[in-house]
Parts: structure tokens; C-alpha cells; sequence
């Protein structure tokens, strides 16, 4: 017991123990500065600086940009970044499948095809006609008052949704004789009118140039994009005035007539009109004389 408690008088000896640290010049001898120290003195200063030099560095990391640079920490900024292009990556690959949709049917209108999969309206009802004896007709209360409904509101209804009585007013692109008519048995869904070379080619009806190019098989093509989602192509054109992008207005010059591509036989304007993606006879709505 004894050797014990004098080990600790002497450990406790050594730790209180002073020491006198003398910085000295070194020509002179002269005493500058000098330190009394001891050996607790010692180990609790260098622990105290140790755990301030881990907590400064800890307060550089969590609040300044010197965090950026440890291999394996991203910031919150880089995180919302990653978040945000991540959304704007989704939106461009759905913008990117319309516009390869719709390109689809640009293709169509310039190869002045139909795919074999376009619906038809007539076998549709056919398909799902039913037989009105296997139905029970007899008006119920609340469909007479949705009847009586509908039709006061259809009786002050100014706007009208077909296509026969629409809001676009077609203007005659150019004026001519007609050499072909519209024939769809024959897949000729257009109106050739022929016309002097260089005459003006005007717009049908106020639109966007959606293509402005060239093909070989019907040479410069224009083809304005309407309301309602009504197009017009222009083919066989000796020229063209507008750019895609560009707005136009019914009357104005876009192109001028040619004889342009593979496919034709002299100075001519090849017209289509188009309703979502189904060829229409533009005679029904255009008087080209």
C-alpha cells in the first residue's frame, strides 16, 4: 500500500514538476523570453489546441465551399442541380417523342401517304353498332333534363367545332386551271393547278411555316401548320420566301410556282389541305378559279 501511494506522489511529482523554457540570443546570451512550465501544463495546453485545430476545421467544412472539395461530398446546390436536370432530361425525352410523332406525320403529308393502320371512321361504328331492340330506349327523368340542358345551351352557342363551318377562312393559293382533282382511291390526295412559272404562291389561311425544304421526288415543299390542326402543303414550287419558324397570313407570298422534282410534268402547284393527320378535298373549301 505504501509503494502505491508513494508511485503516486511521485507520478503526481513529475506532472507538477516545473520546468523553465529560456529562449536566448544566441551572440549575446541575453535572455529574452522564458516559460515556466510543467508537464500537466504541457499535455492539457496541446490537447486544448488539438480539439480547437478539429473543431475549426469541422466549422470550415460545414459552412464554407471548402467541403466541395472532399472526394465523396456533394453539396446542396449540386444536389437540386442534379434534381433539376434530371426533370428537364424527362421533359426533353417526352418533347422529343411528340416532335418524332409529329415529324411522322410531316413524313406523310410530303410522301402524300396514308398508313395502312389510320383509322376508319365507318368500320368503327360497324364494329360497335348495337341492335336498339336489345336496348331499353325509354327516356329516364334525368335524361330528359339533360336533354332540355343541352339544348339551351346548344340554342345560344356561338361556336361551332366542324369543319365545314370552322373559323379558318382558306384564301385560293394561286388561280388556274385544275389538271388533276382530289382522288383518294387513286392516292392523289391534292389539286394540281396549273399556273404560269413564277406566279405568286400565296398562304391559304393564316399559319406557321413548320417545313420549308427541299425533296427530290416534289422539289421545294412548303407546308404552313393552322389552327384546329389544319395543314397545307405546297409542292413542285420553283422557290420559297419563308423559313420554318415564320408566321404568315392568309394572302401572303410564300413561295413561288415552279416545276420543281422528279414528280411532275411542268410549271404547276401541287395543294393539299390535311385535318389531323386525314387528307380533305381542298376543292370542298377553295375555289381556285
Amino acid at each position: 500500500m505504501a509503494k502505491k501511494v508513494k508511485k503516486r506522489k511521485e507520478i503526481k511529482r513529475k506532472l507538477l514538476h516545473k520546468y523553465r523554457l529560456v529562449i536566448l540570443n544566441e551572440s549575446t546570451f541575453e535572455e529574452k523570453i522564458s516559460f515556466k512550465l510543467s508537464r500537466l501544463n504541457v499535455f492539457v495546453t496541446g490537447s486544448l489546441c488539438i480539439i480547437g485545430l478539429i473543431g475549426l476545421t469541422i466549422l470550415l467544412i460545414a459552412f464554407t465551399p471548402l467541403r466541395e472539395y472532399i472526394p465523396g461530398y456533394s453539396s446542396t446546390k449540386l444536389k437540386r442541380q442534379a434534381t433539376e436536370l434530371t426533370y428537364k432530361t424527362d421533359s426533353l425525352v417526352r418533347t422529343l417523342d411528340y416532335t418524332n410523332r409529329y415529324l411522322d406525320n410531316i413524313r406523310m403529308v410530303l410522301r402524300g401517304d396514308i398508313e395502312n393502320n389510320t383509322v376508319n371512321r365507318d368500320s368503327l361504328f360497324e364494329q360497335y353498332k348495337l341492335d336498339p331492340s336489345t336496348v331499353d330506349l325509354t327516356p329516364i327523368k334525368e335524361d330528359s333534363l339533360l336533354r332540355a340542358e343541352v339544348a339551351l345551351e346548344d340554342k345560344y352557342n356561338l361556336f361551332e367545332r366542324n369543319l365545314e363551318k370552322a373559323e379558318v377562312v382558306f384564301f385560293p393559293p394561286v388561280s388556274g386551271i385544275i389538271t388533276q382533282n382530289y382522288d383518294a382511291d387513286k392516292r392523289h390526295y391534292a389539286v394540281d393547278v396549273v399556273a404560269p412559272k413564277d406566279t405568286p404562291v400565296k398562304a391559304a389561311a393564316n399559319g406557321m411555316v413548320i417545313f420549308s425544304e427541299w425533296t427530290s421526288e416534289t422539289g421545294y415543299v412548303i407546308i404552313l401548320k393552322h389552327k384546329d390542326g389544319l395543314l397545307s402543303a405546297y409542292k413542285h414550287n420553283g422557290s420559297l420566301n419563308k423559313e420554318q419558324g415564320d408566321i404568315v397570313r392568309a394572302g401572303e407570298v410564300i413561295a413561288s410556282v415552279g416545276n420543281t422534282g422528279e414528280l411532275t410534268t411542268g410549271p404547276h402547284l401541287h395543294f393539299e389541305l390535311w385535318d389531323n393527320g386525314t387528307p380533305v378535298n381542298p376543292l370542298d373549301f377553295i375555289d381556285f378559279k
